[in-house]
């Protein structure tokens, strides 16, 4: 640890102007996570109310977290050349249309619109948060500005499900983020011309990103949904999205003059299996997230707001454990401890989810639900610090947004393999009633046909039980790949924390000027230096 990296730990004093600006970008996380968990439980009525069939409701959610995704990278690559405040403002702006539209919609048109406008400027505020965290707060300390964040979002996934689908909520949340963003967020800025800034984007690079991501997501999400796996509505755009992500790789390494990416981060092992395993973990929280609601709904046959209150006792469990990691990161400069004892509690509770059945009674299901929470809410802070110190200090804003965008990824291909699996399981299971077999892509219908039924049908039980066993073997899968991340964590080196704060962006505290730092010392510790055990 050089000296001005060790001094900078010492004397960090963020002061009320820099917790402010925090605060108020932390709001604005607030309205994308309500927004992001409202809509799930709430599309059997938004579809009813704009007379959408199942298939339009499917992609209500799914052209949200598919907007998300693909335009973080590019997000990131403007706010260096033309700084973080203007583009998250113009990100804000984005989210507060698409809020506006998806409010005042009264066809499904509308609403999908305002869904992928609404989706793009989550994605900004996601990836600049990151970012911007990366700007104001030295390494060591990071850990509970991450851990905070995660807070936000727990609370907001939890308040999501209760609102159920109320878009103007959002507005006077991203009005009070927005107005405190403009008054706090002062930072310094290398002076360049406007023509200067239109010379440093890669646009080819951008072009290119966004539609092989989009052409790889949509076929991703829509496979065994509106097309068979085997059609070549899936397989084309699959594979030409896969095509030109790896061209998009060779322009980035050999071509771009201002990469949208600096391909040398995935130069260090360590840091490319923290982004294999949070890719991992975004599939396996999304999957718990998305089949969790639904095994209350379908199997124990509880209203929306009652299945959005049983995924409690998993959410509310990440926020006490994220601040944990957060705390013991910033005093001890150790990091590692939380990857390995997440992913073991992630295996146990994810396995032991197994378990959950048409018998399964309430306080059982909310012991089972713990340990995994508990695992989950660990390995938030700790992944996203073991990414941030492998890598030079120069570059934490680009790896910061990475992570995002991996763990984004994640969460989309999660939904769509478990959506293969449980609709597979379900065609299994309902094989002798062809009738019911043949809904078995639409969980809401089925789910909304149980309803309907008389108390006591005997199809109603047919049913649960095969939402029971289907949504089993959804959880056997994500516990086998939290089995893999596990095994990828033991290759994963510990660095130090003690790394000084190098950004072009630094915080602008009133009159006194942007709080500088030693941009030389701010590469990642040696190998022989490591930080954690």
């Amino acid at each position: 640890m050089t000296e001005s990296a060790e001094l900078e730990v010492d004397t960090f004093n963020p002061g009320w102007r820099l917790l402010a600006a925090f605060t108020s970008f932390a709001i604005v996380n607030l309205a994308c996570a309500i927004d992001a968990t409202s809509v799930s439980v709430a599309l059997p009525t938004i579809s009813d109310a704009l007379h959408g069939t199942a298939i339009q409701a499917f992609w209500i959610g799914t052209a949200f977290l598919l907007a998300t995704t693909v335009w973080q990278p590019t997000f990131i690559a403007f706010s260096h050349v033309f700084g973080r405040r203007p583009i998250l403002l113009i990100a804000l702006t984005l989210f507060t249309i698409g809020a506006i539209m998806c409010g005042v919609s009264k066809n499904i048109t509308v609403m999908l619109v305002g869904r992928v406008i609404q989706g793009s400027g989550c994605g900004g505020i996601l990836t600049l948060t990151e970012a911007l965290i990366t700007d104001l707060i030295p390494l060591r300390q990071r850990g509970n500005y991450f851990a905070l964040i995660g807070v936000v979002w727990a609370f907001g996934s939890v308040s999501g499900p209760l609102v159920g689908g109320i878009f103007y909520l959002n507005i006077p949340i991203v009005v009070i983020g927005f107005v405190g963003i403009i008054a706090f967020l002062n930072l310094s800025a290398r002076e360049r011309t406007m023509t200067e800034k239109i010379s440093q984007i890669d646009y080819i690079g951008a072009f290119v990103f966004v539609a092989s991501s989009t052409s790889f997501l949509v076929p991703i999400s829509w496979g065994g949904v509106m097309y068979p796996w085997s059609s070549w509505h899936t397989l084309v755009p699959l594979l030409l999205g896969l095509v030109g992500l790896g061209a998009f790789c060779i322009h980035e390494a050999y071509f771009a003059l201002f990469p949208l990416l600096p391909i040398r981060i995935f130069g260090n092992r360590s840091t490319s299996l923290t982004y294999l395993i949070t890719f991992l973990h975004g599939m396996i929280l999304w999957s718990i997230v998305y089949y969790l609601p639904l095994y209350f709904m379908g199997v124990k046959g509880y209203t929306p707001i009652i299945a959005g209150l049983g995924s409690l006792p998993q959410t509310l469990t990440v926020v006490p454990c994220a601040i944990i990691v957060g705390l013991v990161a910033s005093r001890t400069a150790r990091y590692r401890w939380s990857l390995y004892s997440g992913f073991v509690l992630t295996v146990l509770g994810i396995g032991l989810l197994y378990l959950l059945d048409v018998k399964t009674k309430v306080v059982e299901w909310v012991f089972l639900l713990l340990i995994s929470g508990i695992g989950m809410g660990l390995l938030f802070p700790g992944m996203n610090l073991s990414i941030q110190a492998s890598v030079s200090q120069v570059d934490a804003a680009d790896a910061a947004g990475l992570f995002t965008f991996f763990r984004t990824l994640g969460q989309s291909v999660g939904v769509a393999i478990g959506g293969v699996i449980f609709q597979n399981r379900m065609n299994a299971e309902l094989r002798d009633y062809p009738d019911l077999a043949g809904d078995s892509a639409d969980v809401i219908s089925l789910i909304k046909q149980m309803r309907s039924l008389p108390q006591g049908d005997p199809l109603t039980l047919i049913l649960r039980y095969a939402f029971a066993k289907s949504i089993k073997i959804v959880f056997v899968v994500m516990c086998g790949l939290a089995v893999l991340a596990l095994f990828a964590t033991v290759f994963i080196k510990g660095y130090n924390l003690n790394q000084a704060l190098a950004t072009e962006q630094g915080f602008v505290d009133g009159g006194r000027g942007p709080l500088e730092k030693d941009v030389d010392s701010a590469g990642p510790a040696e190998d022989g230096s490591k930080a954690s055990v």
